[in-house]
């Protein structure tokens, strides 16, 4: 059977990169490397190869792999210094930068799991032409340009190339970076373990020394990326699939686990807000007392995901009452893609440096802006996620696969930092438990309790659609409730793409995004 090929991106541009190379012949991996380049150029406030990935590959008939492409903090960070500085992480600058880039590994490894025979120049092309051409400014980057403003114009790198004379960008503005299309030539000449091990190896880790950052050059040659069973749980609809440690992909599980054993009770609207809430509230409260680095667990998190486990937490769950709240919450910035190829491969993908252009650092000879993902530690020395030499982060990334029972199988997701698991488990239960189609599950206005990416505030807030419906009743029933604008980008960047058992494809991207899905032929045999 010959599978409809598909791609979904939150810039347009990433998703006709990866169509391209799926029209082309090339596999779902091979597409996702092309995207992934070309949303780095394109979105360089969501993402960027100096960031960690997050990967999750299903071939037909086989169980998924996962890949966990994180950087661990680096192995010669003096912990002392940190501790006398401030209470808190810094947030800007070379000593913000902290934790290895991971994303890079992750694509050599996706690429040995699912590569074809394209070479690694026609991947990288589209990035190579956006980043010397120029990127067209949108209003997303706008926004993330005056709200980095303070935190970041003191930096001479990131201002050349992310200001102009010192102020913000407009919409339209072009944006060129050369050394970051010069990166990606030497990846494409050299292979992408060059940038590990490699001449762009030394080079980074000189120019993060210069910047104050404590990586050093051992930190990239001791980095792999790891392949690894994913997660998974059992619903009434089929199987789950999500990231293990140090990914929030348990809680994305354990939200519509425990949904699905209310879904009978949903009658209305607000119910169905109220319960998938009351579920993300339990969920968090395990999430946050369990997660860290793998090596860190006390047990392993496939065992919170069981029976009992799951109806404990429906047991504290009441139809009448929400859950007091807050609960401390974690921020993140992020790229969520999807692709299908003509082989019925399906890879749900996630890309990040955490804040909006991540520490700000931007290494002048590369042109790549480094991660500030070191955020997610503390200071605490008493808390599991304690800052450590070579300690993997915490992490708000976690791309989500489905299998059904009906023979469906979808690949869904978002950005969003504490919003990814409540996005994906709204666009799933709308699809699924109430029959929304695919595009209206992600477009309908949404919800999001807690904070999200470089967002600090804590209440169930209602797109203004939903809270002139429902916030009234909402409120009634014990949640904090505040409304913000509909169609916010606040709410995260979803997609999804569906594969059915005939091998027909259905995709979406979110409004909220300069996204797009793409469709190929169907050419059944």
């Amino acid at each position: 059977m010959a599978y409809q090929t598909s791609f979904t991106a939150p810039h347009h541009k990433a998703a006709a990169a990866g169509q391209a190379i799926l029209d082309a012949g090339g596999t779902a991996s091979e597409a996702m490397v092309a995207a992934a380049a070309m949303v780095s150029v394109q979105y360089p406030h969501m993402n960027s190869i100096g960031g960690d990935g997050f990967w999750l590959i299903s071939k037909t008939g086989q169980h998924p792999v996962a890949i966990d492409a994180c950087g661990a903090a680096a192995l010669d960070i003096d912990l002392q210094s940190y501790r006398q500085q401030a209470d808190e992480l810094p947030e800007s600058g070379g000593s913000a930068a902290l934790t290895m880039a991971g994303t890079i590994s992750g694509w050599q490894a996706a690429l040995e799991i699912d590569g074809g025979s394209l070479p690694l120049s026609k991947l990288l092309q589209p990035a190579i032409n956006a980043a010397q051409q120029g990127i067209e400014v949108t209003q997303s980057l706008v926004d993330a340009s005056e709200k980095t403003l303070n935190r970041l114009q003191q930096l001479e790198a990131f201002s050349a190339v992310y200001l102009k004379q010192g102020k913000t960008l407009k919409v339209g503005d072009i944006i060129t970076n050369q050394p970051l299309a010069d990166t990606f030539t030497r990846l494409a000449e050299a292979g992408l373990d060059d940038f590990y091990r490699g001449q762009l190896a030394e080079q980074m880790a000189a120019e993060l020394a210069l910047a104050g950052s404590p990586i050093t050059l051992a930190d990239f040659n001791r980095h792999q990326a790891k392949v690894t069973t994913p997660l998974s749980v059992e619903i009434s609809k089929g199987h789950l699939y999500n990231l293990d440690a140090p990914t929030q992909g348990l809680a994305s599980l354990l939200i519509l686990a425990i949904y699905d054993r209310l879904a009978d009770q949903v009658n209305t609207e607000v119910e169905h807000i109220h319960l998938l809430v009351e579920a993300t509230k339990q969920a968090f409260i395990i999430r946050d007392q369990q997660i860290t680095d793998p090596d860190c667990l006390t047990q392993p998190l496939q065992e919170w995901l069981n029976d009992s486990v799951i109806q404990e937490c429906v047991n504290n769950i009441s139809l009448e009452k929400a859950l007091a709240w807050p609960h401390m919450a974690k921020p993140g910035d992020t790229v969520w893609m999807g692709a299908c190829d003509q082989y019925g491969t399906m890879v749900s993908f996630i890309q990040s440096i955490y804040w909006e252009f991540g520490s700000g650092v931007v290494l002048p000879s590369s042109g790549i802006t480094w991660n500030i993902r070191g955020k997610s530690f503390t200071l605490d020395a008493s808390h599991h996620n304690v800052l450590a030499p070579g300690k993997k982060p915490f992490h708000t990334l976690n791309p989500a696969y489905a299998e059904l029972s009906d023979g469906r199988r979808i690949v869904y997701g978002s950005m969003g930092g504490e919003g990814q698991p409540q996005t994906q488990a709204c666009l799933f239960s709308r699809y699924l438990y109430q029959g929304t189609s695919l595009s209206s599950s992600v477009a309908k206005p949404r919800w999001l309790l807690g904070r999200t990416w470089g967002d600090s505030t804590n209440n169930l807030r209602l797109e203004n659609q939903l809270y002139k419906q429902y916030g009234a009743t909402l409120k009634a029933l014990g949640h904090d409730v505040t409304a913000v604008a509909d169609n916010n980008e606040l709410m995260g960047h979803a997609g999804a793409i569906m594969l059915n058992k005939h091998g027909e494809a259905q995709a979406t991207s979110d409004p909220r995004s300069d996204g797009q899905s793409l469709l190929g032929e169907n050419n059944d045999n």
